[in-house]
């Protein structure tokens, strides 16, 4: 068996996995791994937890698919805990982060052309930000080396620096119909905004009349330690787009919103065949059930300081090869002096997955359901990896 059938679009690393369980994957040829990849901030709640599993398999033996076409119980259910536990009175169930993303703009342009305004479309964006690999969503990063080769760019997106509240206001004009922010830049080099920002991003959305999106894909479902980051600044947006921990492994996704930013998706205006279907729906409930728990997120926030307090303390005995340590609960950076390549490869012969990200950041996203003893070990390695790259 080998790879050469497969469309080689991935850099892929010449290792199989074909178990998991907690925190930790085991490869074909026995070696475990204590895995703070997480399927790049998926596997929220770890390899093979018994509710998922549990849920999977029970409704896997009474029903897979049967389209939106109709009623999805499982489906209502989820979308009831969704809106109880966050700003959003509806929500539309897809199949990835991209696809939410993509169902947040078309939102965001019907809401101004039913609302009389069909002259506002464009989507204020920031640089560093990743929100998929769909044309519309490289447009809207507007990241260059994502963008080559697929030109002319979407049109209907433009890009100001993150956090400059400055640049901001100059780039509003008359067409401008949405600003679209990650609370936690990830793929950018895990880089949180300033909770005041946020707070501004609010009352500038409101100022001018246009929709505050949050891209929540990746530093949502529980990984700041709230159920959506945007909860430590108070504020909430008009819509939201999640995936990624919200399936802990299974494809789904969803966009969000207020009756009043959803008011012109009506009947015909949006679909997804496979998106809301009982199978996904039935995991999805289980992640949240499980998040949702009491004392769940103030697990996560407690293990996070823990991890965040044992990381500051390997920068400052590896100052050769660390500058810093950033990010926001679960969702962790080092930023490095090597290069982050390195030290992502270095872990990984030292039974550690990792991932990298912008600014020559190795990304540290582990499962919510790691204890102390994980980041005892997670500690361990990576200092035994920034001792080896020092020498």
């Amino acid at each position: 068996m080998t790879a050469a059938a497969v469309m080689p679009t991935y850099g892929r690393y010449d290792i199989a996995f074909e178990r998991g369980e907690g925190p930790y994957l085991y490869a074909t040829d026995g070696r475990r791994f204590l895995d703070f990849a997480a399927g790049i901030a998926v596997n929220a709640l770890g390899h093979s937890h018994p509710k998922l599993v549990r849920a999977l398999a029970d409704q896997g033996a009474k029903l897979w698919h049967v389209s939106n076409l109709y009623r999805i119980p499982e489906q209502e259910k989820l979308a009831e805990k969704l809106t109880k536990h966050t700003f959003a009175d509806k929500v539309f169930f897809c199949n990835s982060g991209a696809e939410a993303l993509e169902g947040a703009i078309k939102l965001v342009r019907k809401y101004h052309d039913d609302t009389g305004h069909p002259e506002k479309f464009t989507v204020i964006g920031c640089s560093g930000a990743f929100h998929g690999r769909t044309l519309a969503t490289l447009a809207a990063a507007g990241n260059e080396k994502y963008l080559k080769g697929f030109d002319p760019a979407v049109e209907g997106f433009k890009q100001v620096a993150f956090g400059n509240l400055n640049e901001l206001r100059a780039a509003i004009d008359g067409n401008t119909a949405a600003i679209l922010v990650e609370p936690v830049q990830g793929e950018g080099g895990i880089k949180p905004a300033q909770l005041s920002y946020l707070r501004e991003l609010r009352k500038i959305a409101d100022e001018f009349g246009v929709l505050l999106v949050f891209d929540e894909v990746q530093c949502g479902m529980g990984r700041s330690g709230k159920l959506f980051a945007h909860e430590w600044a108070g504020v909430t947006p008009d819509v939201m787009c999640i995936a990624k921990g919200l399936g802990g492994g299974f494809p789904v996704g969803a966009f969000m919103a207020t009756d009043k930013a959803a008011v012109g998706m009506t009947a015909g205006t949006h679909g997804s065949t496979f998106g809301g279907n009982p199978l996904a729906m039935a995991v999805a409930n289980a992640v949240m059930d499980v998040m949702l728990e009491p004392g769940f997120l103030e697990r996560v926030d407690k293990i996070a300081r823990l991890l965040w307090k044992e990381l500051e303390g390997v920068v400052k005995r590896h100052p050769k090869v660390f500058i810093e340590v950033r990010g926001a609960g679960l969702m962790v950076g080092l930023r490095c002096h090597v290069p982050n390549t390195q030290l992502v490869d270095k872990l990984r012969e030292n039974g550690m997955l990792t991932v990298g990200a912008g600014e020559n950041v190795v990304r540290l996203v582990p499962p919510l359901i790691i204890d102390e003893s994980h980041v005892r070990e997670a500690v361990e390695k990576i200092d035994k990896a920034a001792s080896q790259l020092a020498a």
